[in-house]
């Protein structure tokens, strides 16, 4: 079993793979590399991300660093959980440039929406804390969801009605809280 990831551990992450890719592309970062980053947790158990273009040699440099770095990634993004949201690319927040690799979190609603689908309390804790940093706003979320509620039938392990109820339920307990754009 590997240590935890703390933030120095994902800049020094993004810089070797920033040394090491043979080419451009872009990786997206969600779940616990998200909530370290912008600090609504000191760590995490691996680090997800999504490669979308895939930089040339990624897979090879990221063999490589998993060992020197002792640290566990994964392919994992809420791609893999629900159907991709749309204008995802265009919500998700430029980190920086390492190398040739440019670095982003993930589209915060997609988090979000993801997350409540798993329903975990930690997920749910994931959720209030990126609310509260004012990551996504309810009006998102809610038409986020309905986007995509047509294609959920398209993820069997999903029951949709229950993740209709658990955005909504949300949404009412944040309703009336400060938002984006507003004080």
């Amino acid at each position: 079993m590997r240590p935890n990831v703390n933030s120095e551990k994902i800049e020094r992450l993004m810089q070797a793979l920033g040394r090491e890719a043979e080419g451009s592309g872009c990786i997206y970062f969600t779940g616990g590399a998200s909530a370290l980053l912008i600090g609504w947790r000191n760590s995490t158990v691996d680090v997800d991300i999504r490669l979308d273009p895939e930089p040339p040699g990624i897979f090879q440099a990221i063999a490589k660093i998993k060992q020197e770095l002792n640290i566990n990634i994964e392919l994992a993004s809420p791609q893999d959980f629900l159907p991709p949201l749309p204008g995802w690319r265009d919500r998700s927040v430029f980190i920086g440039k390492r190398g040739k690799i440019s670095f982003y979190h993930y589209d915060f609603t997609a988090q979000a929406l993801s997350k409540l689908s798993r329903g975990f309390d930690r997920d749910r804790d994931d959720v209030q804390a990126m609310y509260a940093q004012r990551l996504f706003s309810l009006r998102e979320l809610r038409d986020c969801f309905e986007a995509i509620a047509p294609e959920l039938i398209r993820f069997p392990s999903l029951a949709p009605d229950m993740l209709r109820s658990r955005v909504e339920n949300f949404i009412e307990r944040n309703e009336g809280k400060p938002e984006e754009g507003q004080s």
